[in-house]
């Protein structure tokens, strides 16, 4: 049984309802899917399959509710994050077992998510009193202008399986402590961690309507929420086909786009780079939650000067990466794709790059070690060439293709080739080589000598297929705010 199984409710398992208005309801099609330990390939449980007429009442129920919450004062609806921080702070280690399970990610990787999504809503909260607005100067003496940051309704949360829990925190923190109300979809194949947080914060009091969570696949749910004229703003965090549907979905009701979507992150390995930290980072890059992060390096780029010397690293370190489950004791270092599709679609793309020319130094297949579960061996591929689809394409897999560049300047063109623009990093002991990456290379974040990863404070936003608009800090707040001019003349 898989994750897109649809049956009838089971008496063993956990058994989710739709959260519309304040309340746990059947959904309106009268079926659940299965969801599954994809280490273990157990049911963990059966989730609500929601339709349109989930959507249209989670979307009405958001709606009524809006403009009463919006008139609460902003350090008000700050006191409902705070909430939400705490209670995630007192079942951390609950929901990180639930979020390991239902995603086959590493416990201590799991409870990371859990702790920073705390930290998410409280530093949301924070910003209740530091909404501000501008007064401008007008042309006219008699006249004052002033511009104001209004709430822009209510707004539709689609988040992935790969953070789940943070990214919903991502979407639900900046559109509740700005005045929005919120719909959330959670990823079908990993909705369990947010339905039991729902669960959990029943008793801090959040009005009704003010944040509904309904489950249901991207077909069905999610083109209802994406394409209702209730909905002002859509925030996806997924594949670039799904951007593309939202998008499609939004057009006829010019509804505004937040899209964080794929990645192909470049990692520049330069002459002068400290190998050791070069190879750890890249490493632990690919391999956290088992190459499935679209921020972690994807291809990478050494310097033919250091290219034998950095390959027998990378090699000897993706060859003793630790594999296995994810509430394993001897905690591993990564663990079981999420699906058996994304296991067949890393194992056809290495095939095909093997095809093209490609050489497996390590790994290259499913690993057979596991009687249950997606486990796909870390792999390095070398021999690589920059038209190759292990290169343009995302693998989003425990897959690491390597390119030997003669220079820097070859190394940031070939960085830049790519329909992605999301992340990337540089690896040099040069400053004048850092700052020529920071000006030339052409993506949404570059980290320099450090690990892929962003900072809640900061601003993640992708460039070009990687999508449109970002989250996080105080830019991302602006994405959920919306403008209104006011030109009062006194007579």
């Amino acid at each position: 049984m898989t994750n897109q199984t649809q049956s009838s409710v089971a008496e063993d398992v956990k058994v989710y309802k739709q959260f519309i208005n304040g309340e746990f309801v059947d959904t309106n099609s009268g079926s659940y899917y299965d969801v599954i330990n994809p280490c273990t390939e157990e049911v963990l449980s059966q989730v609500a399959n929601g339709d349109a007429e989930d959507a249209r009442l989670a979307l009405e129920a958001a709606r009524n509710s809006q403009d009463a919450w919006a008139k609460l004062a902003a350090c008000e609806r700050a006191g409902y994050l705070k909430e939400m921080a705490r209670i995630t702070r007192e079942n951390r280690v609950e929901l990180a077992t639930i979020l390991a399970k239902e995603q086959a990610k590493i416990l201590p990787l799991a409870q990371v998510e859990i702790d920073v999504t705390a930290e998410y809503f409280d530093y949301n909260a924070g910003w209740a009193r530091r909404v501000e607005g501008e007064i401008i100067q007008s042309d006219n003496p008699k006249e004052n202008i002033y511009l104001y940051k209004m709430p822009i309704g209510v707004t539709v949360g689609i988040c992935p399986w790969n953070f789940p829990f943070f990214v919903m925190a991502r979407k639900v923190a900046p559109a509740l402590v700005t005045g929005n109300t919120s719909v959330i979809k959670p990823s079908s194949f990993a909705p369990n961690t947010i339905m039991r947080f729902v669960e959990l914060i029943q008793g801090i009091g959040l009005p009704k309507g003010v944040l509904n969570v309904i489950c249901g696949w991207g077909s069905d749910c999610g083109h209802a929420l994406a394409s209702s004229p209730i909905t002002g703003l859509v925030s996806l965090t997924g594949s670039v086909e799904a951007g593309e549907k939202v998008m499609a979905a939004c057009a006829p009701n010019i509804t505004k786009v937040n899209l964080e979507l794929g990645g192909k992150a470049p990692a520049i390995v330069c002459e002068d780079a400290d190998l050791e930290l070069a190879v750890t980072a890249i490493v632990n890059s690919r391999v956290i939650y088992s190459g499935q992060v679209c921020n972690c390096a994807e291809r990478v780029y050494v310097h033919e000067d250091v290219y034998e010397q950095f390959m027998e690293m990378l090699v000897k370190r993706m060859s003793e990466v630790k594999v296995g489950d994810a509430l394993a004791e001897d905690t591993p270092d990564m663990s079981s794709q999420i699906s058996l599709q994304q296991l067949e679609k890393i194992e056809a793309m290495v095939a095909r790059a093997v095809e093209e020319g490609c050489e497996v130094l390590t790994g290259g297949a499913r690993d057979d070690r596991f009687e249950t579960g997606f486990f796909f061996q870390p792999t390095v591929l070398a021999n690589c060439r920059q038209e190759m689809e292990v290169i343009q394409k995302e693998v989003f897999g425990p897959v690491l293709p390597v390119v030997k560049v003669k220079d820097f300047d070859e190394a940031i063109a070939l960085a830049n080739d790519s329909e992605y623009g999301l992340t990337s990093s540089v690896y040099t002991q040069d400053a004048n080589k850092a700052m020529k990456a920071v000006n030339e290379i052409k993506f949404g974040e570059t980290y320099i000598n450090r690990h892929n990863f962003e900072a809640i404070q900061g601003f993640h936003a992708g460039w070009r297929k990687s999508g449109i608009g970002g989250a996080d800090g105080k830019h991302g707040m602006e994405e959920y705010l919306q403008t209104r001019m006011i030109y009062w003349e006194r007579h």
